[in-house]
């Protein structure tokens, strides 16, 4: 689990693509005003949405495994029962992200022990979009 601002600061240099898992382009809702704020830093996204067809204009992933390029940062909006098995998903990935980040409100003692041991930071009970403005602006 990482602490320090600077050390966050200089990981989020590092990452240029996002995959926001639970992506829903529904105005005024949290992952929207996320998503959106992510393509306006000028970061590639991946929505990531089991039924969706498209958010923000971009094609939608049923999966993290279905998305065609390395992911840098996995940002989860779901529920944290949901999240041991995005860790598992995320283990499974042939190049493992960066971050494993799970917003505002969200945090899993079993999803962080999955990736533990793993090249993975875990980030949780965090907005992505608060972080990268506070520590990238």
């Amino acid at each position: 689990m990482l602490q320090d601002d600077s050390a966050l600061r200089a990981l989020l240099r590092q990452c240029r693509c996002v995959a926001v898992v639970g992506a829903k382009d529904r105005p005024g809702s949290p992952v929207d005003g996320v998503g959106r704020y992510l393509l306006r830093a000028g970061l590639t996204v991946y929505p990531v949405h089991p039924v969706r067809k498209t958010v923000w204009g971009l094609i939608a992933y049923p999966s993290l495994a279905d998305v065609p390029g390395a992911i840098d940062i996995v940002d989860l909006f779901r529920a944290p029962e949901h999240c041991p098995a995005h860790a598992r998903e995320v283990a499974a990935l042939a190049v493992s992200p960066k971050i494993f980040w799970m917003q505002s409100g969200i945090a899993s003692p079993e999803a962080r022990a999955i990736l533990a041991g793993r090249p993975i930071t875990v980030v949780e009970d965090r907005c992505l979009m608060v972080e990268h403005q506070r520590l990238l602006a």
